[in-house]
């Protein structure tokens, strides 16, 4: 795995979040028929809040981020982008495990949202998420605290 490290978001990170969460999410928000480029920038920006937002790099360079918003009943796992090239290289699977770690020895609950049909799902059913409701654009997913991790 890549040298990979985890530094807190500031509001300038918030363009190359922009620009990669419209470049991941292209291929699974057209499939849905629900692609804008505009659209899909002004979200991310909307609701980007660097003080619950960590910038991944690899080897000192942007690699993608992800969201831990602390909500009264649980943590809501949001933005969670890597660029291309390195999904499936096991980064995105030890930022999640290090992350839910944090949940887990505190008795958190985490939920998040996946699109209807996105690979990523299959990551979160690895680290003990399971589906809570769907509509027909998104999947609701909860993980009980020490819902249990895949091997690395």
């Amino acid at each position: 795995m890549a040298d990979r490290t985890l530094r807190p978001a500031c509001p300038t990170d918030v363009e190359p979040v922009a620009e990669l969460r419209a470049l991941v999410m292209r291929p699974d928000l057209e499939r849905l028929g629900r692609y804008d480029e505009h659209r899909v920038r002004r979200r991310l920006r909307d609701a980007f809040d660097p003080a619950h937002t960590w910038i991944i790099e690899v080897g000192g360079t942007f690699a993608g981020c992800v969201a831990l918003r602390p909500r009264a009943d649980a943590h809501w796992l949001e933005h969670f982008y890597l660029a291309p090239h390195l999904q499936g290289t096991g980064i995105g699977t030890a930022v999640l495990r290090d992350l839910l770690t944090r949940c887990d020895r505190h008795g958190t609950l985490v939920r998040l949202n996946v699109l209807q049909g996105s690979p990523a799902r299959r990551l979160y059913e690895r680290h003990g998420f399971t589906r809570e409701t769907e509509d027909p654009v998104d999947v609701f997913m909860v993980r009980q605290p020490g819902a249990g991790y895949p091997r690395l």
